[in-house]
Order: structure tokens, then sequence, then C-alpha cells
């Protein structure tokens, strides 16, 4: 879909759905067909409101200010996502879902129906956050085009049909992935991660590449981040493993290997450390003076209290020790049931 697809598709469901005024998803339509002058920071339009609220744009400096009869164009308001989009951390910057999904999301789609800067469209929409950072709206590729067309050259594999994947709604086959490509690869889905720590870790050199990530998953690795800074410690946390491909897990798949269902291939798990110096390895979090499993299982009970604060992130939690691959590590999971090991 061309990059002003999107929302004028938007623009017309909101109409077929009757859940919105036609006056302003016309004036949404509108925006899109008007050139003008607009300010980009970060990709997201961007203009200053008249502080009495007058709605005209303000100069400063004595020689800016134009006079009394001269025209001037009504600033435009980037609109301001609610704070429920943000996550029980309310550190999610981004908002995933298939077309449909987002057309539906009653917190999204007043937004995308919000009438938009001159001249301004984009595949992945971004407004603001109420703290004035920016939350982009990123629209999920169907999982049917993963392995064909732009996607063909990126080997992905089949998901799991059989065993507990027929008999769980956890172990679907997800409906969408998002489409990422050396220029989106930086685009941050919450305040301490990007796309690109998530990434499987083969094909290096094929893109664009396809991704599977929940939500919940980022925001429950934000919430870690504030628990372990609570506690005094680091809270750098490194994603060793993020998303895997059905065919990139199925490498590992044996007696002391990866899972053959594994969480991971679902978008809500993650093996992670801390790594505040940056030497690619877990930190000393207990003071020992070395790193050792016990560093992971000081990790592991920050998740535990996570869990024990917020429910609704329960999954699966277990501390790794090092092997001459890599250091000590956390495996967390959001899969909306209990799980140790």
């Amino acid at each position: 879909m061309r990059p002003v697809g999107l929302l004028n598709s938007i623009a017309s469901k909101l109409v077929a759905r009757r859940g919105f005024p036609l006056t302003l998803v016309a004036a949404f339509s509108l925006a899109m067909t008007v050139s003008g002058p607009r300010s980009v920071t970060d990709g997201v339009s961007s203009a200053f409101a008249s502080p009495s609220g007058s709605g005209r744009s303000v100069s400063i400096g004595p020689d800016a200010a134009p006079s009394s009869s001269t025209p001037v164009a009504p600033a435009y308001r980037v609109p301001v996502a609610p704070p429920e989009l943000l996550g029980l951390s309310g550190r999610l910057r981004a908002v995933m879902g298939t077309e449909d999904a987002l057309v539906q999301n009653p917190l999204v789609a007043p937004l995308l129906a919000a009438p938009s800067s001159p001249g301004v469209s984009s595949r992945w929409p971004r407004f603001k956050t109420p703290d004035g950072d920016s939350l982009t709206v990123v629209t999920l590729e169907p999982l049917a085009e993963a392995g064909t067309g732009g996607y063909a050259r990126y080997h992905v594999g089949h998901w799991p049909s059989d065993g507990i994947a027929s008999k769980s709604e956890r172990y679907a086959i997800p409906n969408g992935f998002i489409g990422v490509t050396p220029a989106n690869q930086g685009t941050r889905l919450s305040s301490n991660f990007t796309m690109r720590d998530f990434l499987t870790h083969d094909q290096g050199n094929v893109w664009p590449k396809i991704l599977v990530l929940q939500p919940r998953l980022l925001d429950k690795l934000e919430l870690l981040r504030t628990e372990l800074e609570r506690e005094g410690l680091p809270n750098q946390l490194h994603i060793m493993s993020g998303f895997r491909t059905p065919q990139y897990n199925a490498q590992g798949v044996g007696k002391g290997g990866r899972a053959e269902h594994s969480r991971h291939m679902y978008g809500d798990a993650a093996d992670v450390f801390v790594d505040a110096d940056r030497n690619g390895m877990m930190d000393d979090l207990n003071g020992d003076g070395k790193v050792t499993l016990a560093d992971a299982k000081v990790l592991r009970e920050a998740v535990e209290r996570v869990e024990h604060d917020y429910p609704e992130l329960v999954g699966g939690l277990s501390a790794y020790p090092a092997n001459s691959a890599h250091g000590p590590f956390v495996h967390v999971d959001a899969r909306g049931v209990k799980a140790r090991w």
C-alpha cells in the first residue's frame, strides 16, 4: 500500500463502520491533499500554538510579529495519544496491529481520523505522548506475505500446528508481522527498545526481515528496568535473543536446547542480561566480584517482583548459567500463565 494509502483506507473504513462523524473523517481526508509549509522533528510534524489559545502561529522576536492584517495559517497540533496506549509501564512508544485492528481500536482510531498536518503522510503515522515524546502506529503485514513477494528471500519456516499448538490459543499462528528494513529498524517500540533489538540472529544481509513482537513483552521489560533501578542496580538490559523465526528456532530444538514450541516464535519472549558496562556479558549484580549464575538469579528475582505487582504480565521465567557461547542470562516471557523451569 502506498504511504497515503493506509490513512485514506482508514478514513473510508471509519465512515463505513459509522463510528465517527463524517465531517471529522472528511477533514482528515482533505488534509491529506493539501500541501503547505511544515516542520518535522523525528518524523513527527510539529508546530507551536499561540499561548493565548487563538490558534494563530507565534513568531518570537521584535521584528517577527505580523501585522494585524496579515493572514496567519492556523497552527497544526499533533494529536496526543491517551495514556492507555502507553502500557502499564507508561513507556510503550508504538501501537502495533493490522490495518483492520487499528481502525477498530477505540483508542487509536480517533488519532488516525484527526486532521493531519498539511502535506504530511506516513505508512506508520506518528503522534505525541502526553509528555511530548513520539508514538508510532506500526501497521502489521499479513502473515500470508511472509516468505512471499518482497519477503521471498527471507526464510521463515512454519509455526507448529500440532501438539500444544493445536490445543491452546496462546500458540495460535501470529496474525501479522512487522516488515523491518535497514531504514526503519531503529524505530523505537518503547522508551528503551527498538525493532533492531528483537530481530532473529540469522540472515544478516537479507532485507526486508520479518519481526513478530507483542507489546506486553515490551511493557514487562520496561517495568523490569524500573524495578532494577528501584533496587539500586544497573538497569541496562541487553536482548540476547528476541524473536526467532520457526526455521531458526528449529535449528536448536533437542535435549537441552530450544523448545519446539518456544515462546520466542510468538513474539512474547526474550533472553536478557544486564550489561551496563557494555562488555557483552552479564554484570556482577550481587557484588561478589564474579559473574555467575548467582547474578542471573538476582535478575530473575527482580522479574518475580514485577510479576507480583503486575499479574497481567505473568509468564515463563528461568535463569541460565554461562557456557562456551554466552554468559549467564534470564529467559522472561509474557505468555499469560506462570511457568518455571
